[in-house]
């Protein structure tokens, strides 16, 4: 990708995912975003590398769900800043909310109002519903909707994969700063996307739960 090399990634093996309890979260790959020069920037690359992770994961089986941020006109869902300011921005069915058209198909959606994906949403019941135990966040952008989602995934008890040149920032220092976090933190991976296989075939670097948690 045309940006910054992630510094701290830990490159060999394949990493495999089980496609039966693992799901591709795309997180807020809509235009207002890439208004930032930098995002868009590195647009066209941070899309086609998400594109990639959406054609390995769907046809493995593994559940991929596109997530927004769309905000209602009657300000029921806006933010604190939105609410001081008297304006909003990502309005349901304006432009700037709209998904980027180069983005691959995807069928199942989720609206969000929030940086985390988890709140307000009945995100954990639907994961949980589908036998989800590890998610691969990608998108925008690192240091807000994709940690955010990140911790809150580790709170409800996912296991957390972070792709690092599937996700990108409007500064890269942040970027950085967000991934070592996480990693450090919540022991959560950050890979590089080329890592990442779809499949449920047992090897060495096979996620699975490693707390053996009984199903919910």
């Amino acid at each position: 990708m045309s940006r910054p090399e992630h510094k701290g990634d830990e490159a060999s093996l394949p990493l495999q995912l089980d496609p039966g309890t693992t799901a591709l979260l795309v997180i807020d790959l809509q235009e207002k975003f890439f208004e930032d020069e930098e995002l868009a920037r590195c647009r066209a690359d941070l899309v086609a590398t998400v594109n990639g992770l959406v054609a390995a994961a769907q046809p493995a089986g593994a559940a991929v769900l596109e997530v927004r941020t769309e905000h209602a006109a009657d300000r029921s869902t806006w933010t604190l800043d939105m609410l001081r300011s008297g304006t909003a921005t990502l309005l349901a069915g304006s432009d700037e909310a709209r998904r980027v058209p180069e983005l691959a198909p995807i069928a199942t959606g989720l609206v969000k109002t929030r940086d985390s994906a988890f709140h307000g949403t009945d995100l954990a019941q639907r994961l949980r519903t589908l036998g989800v135990r590890t998610l691969v966040l990608v998108g925008i952008s690192t240091e807000s909707c994709i940690h955010a989602t990140s911790v809150d995934g580790y709170a409800h008890d996912f296991q957390v994969v972070i792709p690092h040149d599937a996700v990108a920032s409007v500064d890269w220092q942040w970027h950085d700063q967000a991934l070592a976090d996480l990693r450090r933190k919540h022991g959560q991976q950050v890979v590089a996307s080329e890592r990442i296989s779809f499949t449920a075939a047992p090897g060495p670097n096979a996620v699975s739960d490693p707390i053996g948690r009984p199903d919910r």
